[in-house]
């Protein structure tokens, strides 16, 4: 099971204010042991929400809205895609995280099989396909 572990946003990571050399450090040492026990597929931070934009769709219209956002509580401030065995097993490994004075929220990651009959043989191949696509260009920016 893959699970999206989603590290809120605070009002100084809205603020542009990043982590210190200590905190860091620490989560360099905590992705470490994530990636050795072959758990972290994707971990990234992301700037704030006076960067980003969201376009909203409403009858046939898109609407462009840029950042801030208000509600900072309702925001997300970083991330990582972990592989593992149960919701139980991402808590554990989460509880060892170096955070403090936060909230970070676990989310399970549909897979193919739970779209059950919808997805048909031919939708499955094609999304099979565009993984492999992917994975082949980002091989290929990685030369």
């Amino acid at each position: 099971m893959r699970f999206m572990i989603l590290v809120k946003a605070d009002k100084n990571s809205e603020a542009g204010v990043l982590p210190d050399q200590k905190l860091l450090a620490a989560m360099g040492k905590f992705n470490e042991e994530l990636v050795k026990a072959g758990v972290m597929l994707a971990g990234e931070g992301i700037q704030p929400s006076s960067k980003g934009a969201r376009v909203k769709f409403s009858k046939g219209k898109k609407t462009v809205i840029d950042g801030p956002f208000a509600e900072t509580k309702e925001l997300v401030a970083g991330f990582w895609l972990w592989q593992l065995r149960s919701k139980e097993e991402a808590i554990e490994w989460l509880k060892r995280a170096p955070f403090e004075d936060t909230e970070v929220e676990i989310r399970q990651v549909f897979e193919a099989e739970d779209f059950g009959a919808e997805f048909t043989p031919e939708l499955r191949e094609q999304e099979e396909r565009l993984r492999s696509q992917i994975a082949k260009k980002q091989s290929a920016k990685k030369r």
